[in-house]
């Protein structure tokens, strides 16, 4: 496990340098959909990330954003965004990170997630607890919703789901004490971790959104499942990730009726 902690910690410091040399440099922007962006900054930070892992595990299975899947006879898989946040880089914007998981079978093991620009390093091994920059996390203790601070992110159909988005935060706008939209889901659930928020939901994720954020979360103290309250697993269509204290309530707030 100290070996591919190590590892994960080298692919991650070289796609978040990659990445930090590079903002407001951004000199392609293509569309992978309507408001789904991809530069050649996230393309250059994937194949260094991937560099890393194929010299130490040339063996190991690897999903990335950009990528896709590469298959491998080992069980264990890499799951990669190389730049979670592009819109926001593609604009200037600093909020955005390097996220990558690694799992074994449907286990995961470690999440590593790091925002070059703060400088904010959040990681968890599978049983060790969650960190940010070598100091433990925890979630926060807020038990009331009206409380807490809430963070969500619009999904890239969100026109095609516009009624169900706005009302579910419509309800959780009404219900708390506010919410926020960052643009890196990635960071929203290391937010979560660190307690700067209580409750992260969004829907139409996909894998390497969530892989590492999930198991950071969940290993401070958190709980994380999709909106029908099933124990989450990467490719689910919906997220629900709170200190674990609100997340009945949160269900409730998520779950619309038919007439809604």
């Amino acid at each position: 496990m100290d070996h591919l902690k190590a590892i994960a910690l080298a692919a991650t410091y070289r796609g978040g340098a990659y990445i930090r040399d590079r903002l407001n440099r951004v000199r392609e922007i293509r569309h992978k959909g309507e408001i789904d962006l991809v530069t050649e900054v996230d393309l250059g930070s994937e194949k260094r990330i991937i560099e890393v892992i194929r010299t130490h595990f040339p063996n190991h299975a690897i999903l990335s954003e950009e990528g896709g899947a590469s298959g491998g006879v080992s069980d264990y898989q890499w799951i990669i965004d190389p730049l979670d946040g592009t819109t926001n880089f593609a604009h200037g914007l600093p909020t955005c990170c390097v996220s990558i998981a690694l799992t074994k079978g449907e286990q995961p093991l470690i999440g590593m997630i790091w925002c070059p620009f703060t400088d904010e390093f959040f990681s968890a091994v599978r049983g060790q607890g969650a960190f940010l920059n070598g100091r433990r996390l925890s979630v926060s203790v807020i038990d009331q919703i009206r409380d807490s601070l809430l963070v969500t992110g619009f999904p890239y159909n969100v026109k095609a789901i516009m009624e169900t988005v706005m009302a579910r935060f419509t309800r959780c706008l009404a219900a708390s004490q506010g919410v926020r939209r960052l643009g890196s889901a990635a960071l929203d659930l290391s937010y979560v971790a660190a307690g700067r928020f209580e409750a992260f939901w969004e829907e139409n994720l996909h894998p390497w959104d969530v892989a590492a954020g999930q198991l950071i979360v969940t290993e401070a103290g958190g709980r994380v499942t999709d909106f029908n309250n099933q124990p989450f697993k990467p490719e689910m269509k919906s997220i629900l990730a709170t200190n674990g204290r609100l997340h009945d309530e949160m269900t409730n707030l998520l779950a619309l009726k038919e007439t809604e």
